[in-house]
């Protein structure tokens, strides 16, 4: 036909590649972005997938995971935290790959007896190794309302953020031969179980089951990140190389809100923690920790 143009079957095949390495925001609906991985009913998907709740009890916590996999990216999540008597209790959102040698960059939030502040816990893995934690005490109350939880990661640095404010930076100190997480797919992971042999005061509060059922709320899940799709687990790449996330760092406003906070309101830094580390303590230590 005459002013109609065809598609030689090569071109078609990289149509079809191309659409599936594009780089992916999600804006999240449980339904379509998540699996429960464990708890059966306990984890509820509620408002048409726009809420997800997680419940622990005496027999089990819950959890769930994304369906697809992430190398690099932006991801946000909205939480509110057991109220009340939380101690035991363990809440999380984080990334992970899978095997022995897996990488991994966590917040844990670990509950505590009434009127006492919850501990956020963050920690690093890369190629099976983590022993990075540092955890604050928040300027807010995280069962009270919801509240945005960030982890930024890029091929240079981690930042983890709450309601936009750094709170930690990992950077990339390979230079320097201190392992970053950045060969290995990572889907976002979130549960609630229990862990009152160390969660709280070191394990010496436990879990008052009276309380039980205890409920931990999610919702407005965005992922502004490269997807891996296909079994050759390649990233997607093209336009999201192009968006803030992926040289995001600090400028001086958020370094001053870094120091803010650790001024403030860090109660353990592995990089403080010499008797952990009598023979000195671990490398990416000796660079400033608000660069």
């Amino acid at each position: 036909m005459k002013g109609t143009s065809y598609l030689t079957f090569k071109e078609c095949v990289t149509i079809l590649v191309m659409a599936s390495l594009v780089a992916t925001t999600l804006a999240g609906n449980f339904y379509n972005d998540f699996d429960i991985t464990f708890g059966g009913a306990r984890a509820k998907i509620l408002n048409g997938g726009q809420d997800l709740t997680l419940s622990l009890d005496q027999y089990s916590g819950s959890g769930f995971q994304s369906k697809h996999e992430y190398l690099f990216g932006r991801f946000d999540m909205q939480l509110k935290l057991v109220p009340g008597n939380s101690a035991g209790t363990v809440t999380t959102f984080y990334l992970s790959s899978q095997g022995a040698a897996h990488d991994e960059i966590d917040f844990e939030f670990l509950g505590n007896s009434s009127g006492n502040p919850y501990t956020i816990h963050t920690n690093v893995f890369a190629q099976g190794k983590g022993d990075k934690e540092q955890q604050f005490h928040l300027w807010f109350d995280p069962s009270a309302a919801f509240h945005t939880y960030t982890i930024l990661w890029n091929s240079q640095r981690i930042i983890f953020l709450i309601d936009n404010i750094p709170i930690r930076v990992f950077n990339n100190n390979e230079a320097s031969g201190v392992p970053f997480p950045k060969n290995q797919p990572m889907r976002v992971y979130a549960s609630l179980w229990n862990a009152d042999d160390w969660a709280t005061q070191g394990g010496r509060v436990k879990t008052d089951w009276t309380k039980a059922p205890f409920t931990a709320s999610y919702r407005k899940f965005n992922a502004n990140a490269n997807m891996v799709v296909g079994g050759n687990q390649m990233p997607t790449s093209s336009g999201n190389e192009n968006q803030a996330w992926s040289t995001q760092g600090l400028d001086a406003a958020g370094r001053n809100r870094l120091r803010w906070v650790h001024t403030k309101h860090m109660i353990y830094n592995y990089c403080d923690d010499k008797k952990r580390f009598p023979n000195g303590l671990p490398t990416e230590c000796k660079r400033s920790r608000f660069l």
